[in-house]
Order: structure tokens, then sequence, then C-alpha cells
């Protein structure tokens, strides 16, 4: 089997070494990946002004769905991908590649041919107005001609991680990204295309991207049989790669939800600047997140491979590592962040004086970040081991249950500072439930190692 090299390193070396080999070439990337979406804003922020970045802001949650289309075919296919792997399930293997083409195809098209029609509304639906509006509208419908890019090429890269290849995804994505990181300057300024260039220096990345994923699996370069150039339709496999990786879109839409919510209870009670200060300090927190995002995709085939091969105490110790080693990552950054907030901020609006208060929100908004290991963790875990149920509920609870009445209220009646106190009351509740379901289904994993698994474990059932 191609791969039985990368097989035995997940299945049988200490997994400390898997750990490093696996997630440092992958939080490399992410954090390429999160420094790019950070130089973004500065740049928009320092080339252009407070207005164009808060209008942009109201757009990136809908940008966001790109993504999440991308997640869902791109995580649903790498999930079966390493169970198959781990099962040595070679049928599944050979069809996922088309499948996952055709589903991604299929779904790129119905999210943005309406989108680009009602870009202006749903830029209004995320609290724009004025130039505001504007700003957001021409950034969004630019971004919406560059999707197929950005979902294929997250679906292959996606693809490729499930095989645990992770220094050549990380190696993928850090092509588009320069490309990006070098353009959007150079189109906002010297262009003199503001927001739009933003917008087509981020497209043109995505493309090299894509190709870039693209030329990997038409060579022949992939550890298992992936056809790349052709379309099919299996309907179990079909269904199974749509079921596993709903949990990450549901994720992204859920993440719209909470945007929208959260920018009307900023424009209800504050201002443009409010506005602003939040997607200043909300980008810092995702630019501090992204070795996390490293670490999870990482783990994701060390738990697939696993899973599929029925070592559970593996998977367990799997988890609780890459849970261990994200906190350790995160805690110097967050303290340091503690301390000095001001210099982050200043990054990307540096003409706002900040008040007392501001500094206040903005620690009580980072609070919640040495826990957020846990929660990325288990996001991965869930559908690894095939319990997707619990990101769905997990994830729609987060913003129904929780994050619309608490910001369409507390806001309104209590002042601007709910938004963060809210935010980071919610992620605490969020955490400890998440913790209850883990120690759940680490019992349940117990179960099977005593009893065996039942068959529809397998990647894809019959």
């Amino acid at each position: 089997m191609k791969n039985d090299q990368q097989q035995q390193l997940i299945l049988h070396e200490p997994l400390v070494k898997v750990m490093w080999k696996l997630s440092l070439p992958a939080i490399a990337a992410m954090v390429l990946y999160g420094l790019n979406a950070f130089m973004d804003t500065v740049y928009i922020g320092q080339l252009l002004n407070e207005t164009a970045l808060a209008g942009v802001a109201l757009a990136y949650p809908l940008t966001g769905i790109m993504m999440g289309i991308g997640a869902w075919a791109g995580t649903g296919a790498g999930n079966l991908l390493s169970i198959a792997i781990g099962d040595n399930d070679e049928d599944t293997q050979r069809k996922l590649l088309p499948n996952t083409t055709l589903f991604a195809g299929i779904s790129t098209v119905v999210f943005i041919v309406p989108a680009y029609f009602f870009a202006e509304p749903l830029i209004q639906m995320m609290g724009g107005s004025g130039e505001l509006l504007q700003e957001g509208t021409e950034y969004f419908k630019i971004t919406l001609l560059g999707a197929p890019a950005w979902v294929y090429g997250l679906m292959l890269n996606f693809v490729i991680r499930g095989e645990g290849r992770m220094k050549k995804a990380a190696i993928m994505m850090v092509y588009g990204l320069v490309v990006n990181l070098i353009l959007t300057p150079v189109f906002i300024q010297s262009f003199g295309m503001g927001v739009e260039g933003a917008a087509w220096a981020t497209n043109i990345g995505m493309l090299i991207y894509s190709i870039v994923g693209y030329i990997y699996f038409q060579r022949g370069k992939a550890s298992f049989p992936g056809i790349v150039s052709r379309l099919s339709y299996n309907q179990p496999l079909f269904g199974a790669i749509i079921k596993n990786g709903f949990p990450g879109f549901i994720l992204t839409i859920m993440g719209l939800v909470q945007a929208v919510v959260v920018f009307h209870a900023i424009v209800g009670v504050g201002t443009e600047r409010d506005l602003a200060f939040f997607a200043a300090s909300n980008r810092i927190m995702l630019f501090l997140m992204t070795p996390l995002f490293g670490l999870m995709r990482a783990l994701q085939p060390v738990l697939g491979i696993n899973f599929g091969a029925q070592q559970y105490d593996r998977v367990k110790k799997g988890f609780i590592l890459f849970t261990k080693t994200g906190f350790y990552i995160m805690m110097p950054f967050w303290a340091v962040l503690m301390v000095f907030p001001e210099y982050s901020l200043h990054l990307m609006v540096p003409d706002m004086s900040f008040e007392p208060g501001d500094m206040v929100n903005f620690r009580i908004y980072m609070l919640v970040l040495p826990v957020l290991p846990l929660v990325f963790m288990a996001i991965t875990f869930f559908p690894a081991i095939k319990e997707e149920k619990y990101a769905t509920i997990i994830g729609m609870a987060r913003q129904l249950v929780f994050y619309v009445p608490i910001m369409l209220l507390l806001p309104r009646f209590f002042g601007l500072e709910w938004v963060y106190y809210g935010a980071t009351l919610i992620d605490i509740t969020l955490t400890v439930w998440i913790l209850v379901v883990v120690i759940q289904l680490f019992k349940k994993l117990s179960r099977y190692e005593k009893e065996g698994a039942p068959k529809e474990l397998s990647a894809v059932e019959s």
C-alpha cells in the first residue's frame, strides 16, 4: 500500500513524535494563514480607513460561507479517507475524490449565484448602511467571483491532510498565501483599487492554491488512488461525505448567525468606531487561534486512522496530548496580549484613541483563549470517531440558544460592554458542556475496546 509508511507512523510510533511531525508544518501553515488574514486587516486599516475596515468586516462572515463549503466537502472526505486508510478500505479511497468534487461543485453554484445577485441586501442584513454598505458589497461581490477556487483549493487540501501529509498540504497553502500577501498592498495602494484590490488579491492567491492541489493529484503524488479529473456519484459515499462534513459547515453558518447578531448589537448601541474596534479585536483573537487550527488539522488523521484501525486507547491519548499542547502554546502569547493589548490594536486602527473601557472589553473578550484548545480538539474529535452529531448540536446551540438571545437583549439593556462579557460567558459555558460530552465519548471508546465496535463505524455505512 502506497501510504504504508505514513500509516505505520500514525498507528505505531510514539504519539509525541507523531504529533510534532504532523503538527509543525500544519501550525506553520495556519500561522501564515492567520498572518495573511491579519495583514489584510492591517493593510485595509493602514492604507485605507476605519470605514473600509468596518465595511470589509461586515463581509468577512459571508465570505466565510465559501470556506465553509470547502470545509464541508473537505472534512467529510478527509475524515472518511483517514478511517478508510486505517481500515485498509481501498474501494472507498478510490471513489472518494470524484464524489467529493461533484458535491463541492454543486454546493458552490447553489451558493454563489443567489449570493452575487443579493450581495447588497446580505451586507445590509449584516448591519451595513451608507459607506459601510458600499465597501462591504464591493468586497463581497469580488470574492464571490473567486468562490470556485476558494472551495476547490480548500477541499483538496483537506483531503491531503486526511492522508496525514501535513507538510505537503502546508507547502501548497503557502504558495497562495504568499501571493495574496504580496499582491494586497500593491492592488490597494499602487493600483488604487481600494477594498476591491484586497478581494482580487485573495482570489488570485486562492486560484494558485487550487492549481497546486490539482497538479498534486493529477501527477499521481497522492498516497491513495485519488482521481482528480473525474466526477462520479456513489449514493452511500456521497451521503457519507455530506453527513461527516456537515458539522464543519453548520459551524460556519452558525458563525454567520453570530456575526449578524453581534454586528447588529454593536450598531444598535454603538458607533462605526465601535464596530471597527470589535473587528480589530476579533482579528487579533483569530490570529492567536491559528496554532490551534494547525493542531486540529494534524489531529484529524491521527484520530481517524487509529479509529479505523480500532486502536481506541490511542485515539483517547492522542486527543489529550494535542489538547495539552495547544494549552501550552497558547498561554505565553495570551499572557503578553493581556498585559500589552494596545500595541496589537494600533496595528489595525492606528488613528484610534482608546478609552479605559476599551481595554477592559478587549481583555474580557480574550479571557476565554486558554480553554479554546479543548474546544478546537473536540470539534475535530467528534466527526473523526463518527460522532459528528455532537459537533452539530453544540454548534447550533451556541448560536441559537445562547448568542441570539444574549446579544439581542443584554447590550441593549446594559450597554455595549455586554457584547464582550456575553461572548466570554457563552464560550465558558460551552466549554463545560464539551468537556462533559468528551468524557462520555471516552467511556464509549473504552467499551469498544472491551466489546468491539459496531460494524457501522467503518468509513461508509453499507
